[in-house]
Formats: structure tokens, C-alpha cells, sequence
């Protein structure tokens, strides 16, 4: 599986930005899969944002993004989105995602796959 994250973009405090994760199957996303959104600031390690289990939809968010972030899948699109609401200059970072085949879920080290990463910015 590849993944293409899409949809970073400069903006303002208070606005939204949508991100995207297409996933390209030469493999199989499987129900026991876990699709995963991650940002890396600079000079910060990668830390867990959002995840959806592929098979029941279950979500889990960060406590630094919850009631602000959703995260849902368009399973036979093989999409995976992030939308984000009241955005914080403290959310500016690069987001990625990745696929856990495991079903882990929080921990980088739990996901076998990555995007190339889509900036974020969000101004004061």
C-alpha cells in the first residue's frame, strides 16, 4: 500500500483545513487495519493525532486535538480524512499518514507505512 497525504495549506487561527490520505492497493487494506494521522514539528518527534480502525470506523484522537479534529474513511475510495477545526498555530507541523497493520494504534512505532507528509500552517 502507498499513501498520498494531501490538502496542508497556510491559514489562519480559528479556520479549518481538511487533509487527505489516499491509499493505492497493490496490497489489501484489511479490516484489522489501522489508518493513522501523525504530525511532526519541527525539532519535536512524531506524535500521534488521529486514527480509524478500517473495519468498524472506531476513532481515537489525541487529547490536544479532540472535539476539534475528525477523522472518518471512505472505505471503497480507499480515503481517509482529516478535518480540522479551530486550528491553533500550535497545531503547525507536518502531518503524515500511515497504515498499522498490527492494529496498534498511538505509538510510530505500531505503523509500517508512511505518506510523504503534508505542511500545515496556521498563523496568529
Amino acid at each position: 500500500v502507498q499513501l498520498q497525504a494531501s490538502g496542508g495549506g497556510l491559514v489562519q487561527a480559528g479556520g479549518s483545513l481538511r487533509l487527505s490520505c489516499a491509499a493505492s492497493v497493490s496490497g489489501r487494506i484489511f479490516s484489522s487495519h489501522v489508518l493513522g494521522w501523525f504530525r511532526q514539528a519541527p525539532g519535536k518527534e512524531r506524535e500521534f493525532v488521529s486514527c480509524i480502525r478500517w473495519g468498524t470506523g472506531g476513532t481515537y484522537y489525541a487529547d490536544s486535538v479532540k472535539g476539534r479534529f475528525t477523522i472518518s474513511r471512505n472505505s471503497a475510495a480507499n480515503m481517509v480524512y482529516l478535518q480540522m477545526d479551530s486550528l491553533k498555530p500550535e497545531d503547525t507541523a507536518v502531518y503524515y499518514c500511515g497504515i498499522s497493520r498490527r492494529g496498534g494504534l498511538r505509538s510510530v512505532a505500531d505503523y509500517n507505512e508512511w505518506g510523504q507528509g503534508t505542511q500545515v500552517t496556521v498563523s496568529s
